[in-house]
C-alpha cells in the first residue's frame, strides 16, 4: 500500500472515511480494514464528530473480501486468527451513526460493511451482492444473519445461494438501501443526511441508535421495555428539558449534549 488506506476529512461535526486502497475495487484486506476501524474509533472518541459516512471510490464500495489472503489459511489458522472477527467486530460497536454512501460495486464483505452501518445511501448504479457462494465458502461477517434481517429471508437466500447480485432499486424496495441518488450526488446526499441528524442532541442520538439495534437482537417485550427506560432515563438530560421549552416556546432548540 503506497499511501494510507483510508482517508479522513472532518468538517462540521461529520467525518467522511473514505476506503482508499490502491486497487479501486476496494477490496477489504487487513491493512485496509485495520485502518478503517483505527478511523472509525478515533471518530467515535472525538467529541467534535458527531455522525460518520464511509465511503469508497466511483467503481466500489468495496467489492469483497481478500480473497488472496484466504488461500494459505487452514481452519487451525482461522480459527486461532479470529480471521474476520478480529477486527470487524469492532465496528458494530462504534456508538455514533454511521452512513454508507455507496457509488459502484458493494459486494461481499462490501455489502456485510454497508449493512453494519445505520443508514444507506446509494448510487443508482450501485449493486449490492454475497458472492462467497461462487468462491465455495459462505459469508463471514454477516451476510447470512443481517441480510435476511435486511431484505426477508427469500431474497437473501437468493443473493446468499446464487451469488447474483441485486440493483440500488431492488435493494431500495427490499429494505436495504435508505435512499437512492445519481452517482455524482451520493456523498453530498450522504452529508445531507448527516447534518440532518448532526444538529440533534448526541446522548439522545446515540441511545435512538442504541435502541434501534437492541430490536433485532431480542422479543419485542424485552426491546419495549429498554426503550422505555431510555424514554425515562432522558429526563434526566438537560438536553431534554431544553428541547420541550424550546417546543413549548416556539423556537429553534440549544444542544449542550448533556
Amino acid at each position: 500500500m503506497s499511501h494510507s488506506p483510508v482517508k479522513e476529512e472532518l468538517r462540521d461535526g461529520v467525518v467522511v472515511i473514505q476506503l482508499a486502497s490502491d486497487n479501486p475495487l476496494n477490496p477489504l484486506t487487513d491493512v485496509v480494514v485495520d485502518a478503517l476501524v483505527a478511523s472509525l474509533a478515533r471518530a467515535d472518541a472525538n467529541p467534535e464528530v458527531r455522525v460518520v459516512v464511509i465511503t469508497g471510490s466511483e467503481r466500489a464500495f468495496a467489492a469483497g473480501a481478500d480473497v488472496k489472503a484466504m488461500v494459505p489459511l487452514s481452519f487451525g489458522d482461522a480459527f486461532q486468527q479470529n480471521y474476520i472477527g478480529r477486527n470487524w467486530d469492532a465496528i458494530q460497536r462504534v456508538r455514533k451513526p454511521l452512513i454508507a454512501a455507496v457509488r459502484g460495486y458493494a459486494l461481499g464483505g462490501g455489502c456485510e460493511l454497508a449493512m453494519m452501518c445505520d443508514i444507506v445511501v446509494a448510487g443508482d448504479t450501485a449493486t449490492f451482492g454475497q458472492p462467497e457462494v461462487l468462491l465455495g465458502i459462505i459469508p463471514g461477517a454477516g451476510g447470512t444473519q443481517r441480510l435476511p434481517r435486511a431484505v426477508g429471508k427469500s431474497l437473501a437466500m437468493r443473493m446468499c445461494l446464487t451469488g447474483e447480485p441485486i440493483t440500488a432499486s431492488e435493494a431500495q424496495a427490499a429494505g436495504l438501501v435508505s435512499q437512492i441518488v445519481p452517482d455524482e450526488d451520493v456523498l453530498a446526499a450522504a452529508r445531507d443526511t448527516a447534518q440532518a441528524i448532526a444538529r440533534h442532541s448526541l446522548p439522545v442520538v446515540t441511545a435512538i441508535k442504541e435502541a434501534v439495534n437492541r430490536s433485532f437482537e431480542g422479543a419485542l417485550g424485552e426491546g419495549l421495555l429498554f426503550e422505555r427506560r431510555l424514554f425515562q432515563a432522558g429526563f434526566a438530560l438537560r438536553d431534554q428539558k431544553e428541547g420541550i421549552t424550546a417546543f413549548t416556546e416556539r423556537r429553534a432548540p440549544s444542544f449542550a449534549d448533556e
